[in-house]
């Protein structure tokens, strides 16, 4: 199913899934569909692996984690983040490094300064290696961190070639 894209998301420079100046992290670029879904585009590599050729669990867990936690951006702009208070993950299939996945997120609902999320973790062939659940709380960036990491790590990161459309099964 083609998705069509309405914007893409910032970075920041450290942090572990989004972070372009971490060397460990994963990168991740994150998109923003018509329906206010979330598409996170990465490439986990042999640092992140478990077992040999299988990508750590704990990878999964948080592309999913900050997938849905992202989701509240789009619906209130960049200004309200998600902060984790409950995830529960299903693990499927191992998920492979050294090929690009996909993780899509959504809000499933809204209750006062909550929210909860479930998202999907797509293999190249469409399967989904990992399902989850999340509740987030909805949080003012200026009362996570301060003004500078705004202005000095929370930046645009341009794709070589414009994306308006992604295909997630």
């Amino acid at each position: 199913m083609k998705h069509s894209i309405k914007g893409k998301q910032n970075n920041s420079r450290n942090c572990f899934v989004c972070g372009q100046s971490n060397d460990f992290g994963l990168k991740t670029k994150f998109y923003e569909t018509e329906t206010n879904e979330i598409i996170a585009l990465f490439t986990p590599e042999p640092r992140h692996q478990s077992y040999p050729g299988i990508t750590h669990g704990g990878i999964s867990a948080a592309i999913l984690d900050e997938t849905i936690g992202r989701a509240i951006m789009a619906k209130y702009e960049e200004q309200v983040w998600g902060v984790t208070v409950d995830l529960q993950i299903r693990y499927r299939k191992p998920v492979p490094y050294g090929v690009q996945l996909k993780a899509c997120g959504r809000i499933v609902g809204e209750k006062g300064p909550f929210f909860e999320g479930t998202g999907e973790l797509y293999l190249p062939d469409g399967s989904v290696a990992a399902s989850c659940k999340g509740k987030y709380m909805k949080r003012n960036i200026s009362d996570i961190a301060s003004d500078a990491f705004s202005e000095e790590e929370w930046f645009s990161v341009d794709d070589e070639q414009t994306v308006t459309e992604l295909d997630l099964p």
